[in-house]
């Protein structure tokens, strides 16, 4: 057995946590960019919170409110321009993964030059960017727990993570309070996200002892969590749960990777501009379906965690998870079809061969096709 594991992140965990903002920034600059989507974050008051926090501790603030889902490395070029049109030194995101990916970009991109395709793609490498701090809205993604940002490059519709340890959070700001406005359809969308990670972490062909201890955690604190809070629960030890186990839904996925669940998603969303626990919730239970002989002891423990007996049911209890959610869905649902699959699956060997090569079971491109076809 050989592994490394190596994160220095920074998590600040507890509900109310994010009224301690501006002492938590003070030490990494004077004036912040604070990156949001378009209203989210001021419908909720979290933006006005944080930005009377930061100036609490004289700190100035600007505004970058454009990111969209699935955000493309254009918007990352536009907001790192005016994080230097305005001399920020550091930078704050408020928001989901999709906007905490791009705030990373952002910082990224500030201080280093050249095309960010070339940085993704392991053409140029880098390990600067300016202070990051993290406040996750959505409990999914654990963007807050790892140096990964996913970004759709327009041109080619290329989904891939820029990678490095710069882009790490100086402090994710962890507060479950911080999650409670999300619509239930979100909830339930960035919820099954979490649990991907931690599955596909735990299953990966690189996983190791630590990732496997957090991701078995992860999986049963969000399969005893999720489905009551999607029906209405209030009780915050439930939002709790959810919250620390997406968090560690990103810390696990840096060190183990994800495998080929999501490495389809990608070139899906990236084509369809799709949500990416759409995407996921229609091709999970294929991907395990075809992968579960790879692994056959984990994907038992996993089912027997969702209440199944053995790995042979392990996708027939993620089917029964997702109807809990309302999240039964196939590929042809989210506006895809058969004339998408040629391209989607060359494009995954493309932009995803780690997480290819990740998974249980190594797919050629054209098994990957056939699952594309299941997932229909």
């Amino acid at each position: 057995m050989n592994f490394t594991y190596n994160l220095p992140v920074n998590i600040i965990f507890g509900c109310g946590k994010v009224n301690e903002v501006g002492k938590i920034a003070k030490p990494y600059g004077k004036k912040v960019l604070i990156v949001t989507g378009k209203s989210s974050a001021k419908k909720s008051g979290l933006y006005d919170k944080v930005k009377n926090s930061l100036e609490a501790e004289g700190m100035e603030s600007v505004l970058f409110d454009r990111v969209t889902q699935n955000p493309l490395t254009t918007t990352a070029i536009e907001g790192a321009e005016f994080a230097k049109e305005n001399g920020c030194d550091t930078v704050l995101a408020i928001g989901g993964g999709s906007i905490m990916d791009c705030a990373k970009a952002i910082a990224f991109l500030a201080v280093n030059d050249g095309d960010i395709n070339d940085y993704i793609f392991n053409k140029k490498q880098s390990d600067k960017a300016l202070p990051l701090l993290l406040i996750p809205t959505t409990c999914g993604t654990g963007s807050e727990g790892n140096g990964f940002a996913v970004l759709t490059n327009p041109e080619t519709g290329d989904k891939k993570s820029l990678r490095c340890s710069a882009i790490i959070a100086k402090a994710s700001i962890v507060d479950p309070e911080c999650m409670m406005t999300m619509p239930k359809k979100v909830l339930a969308s960035v919820g099954f996200d979490a649990l991907c990670h931690s599955i596909e972490a735990y299953t990966s062909r690189i996983s190791q002892p630590f990732t496997d201890a957090l991701a078995l955690y992860a999986i049963e604190q969000i399969v005893d969590s999720l489905a009551d809070l999607f029906h209405g629960s209030t009780d915050k030890e439930q939002w709790e749960k959810i919250t620390i186990a997406s968090t560690i839904g990103g810390m696990v996925i840096n060190q183990a990777g994800v495998t080929l669940a999501h490495g389809m998603e990608h070139p899906a969303s990236g084509l369809k501009d799709i949500v990416h626990g759409h995407g996921l919730a229609a091709l999970t239970p294929a991907v395990i379906e075809a992968s579960y002989k790879g692994n056959p002891e984990k994907f038992a423990r996993i089912s027997k965690l969702m209440g199944g007996c053995s790995a042979a049911d392990c996708a027939e209890m993620v089917k029964s998870f997702l109807s809990r959610i309302d999240m039964t869905m196939k590929l042809s649902d989210l506006g895809l079809t058969e004339e998408d699959i040629p391209w989607m699956a060359e494009n995954c060997m493309k932009v995803s061969a780690a997480s290819v090569a990740n998974n249980p079971v190594v797919f050629t491109q054209e098994e990957i096709v056939e699952i594309y076809r299941k997932a229909m």
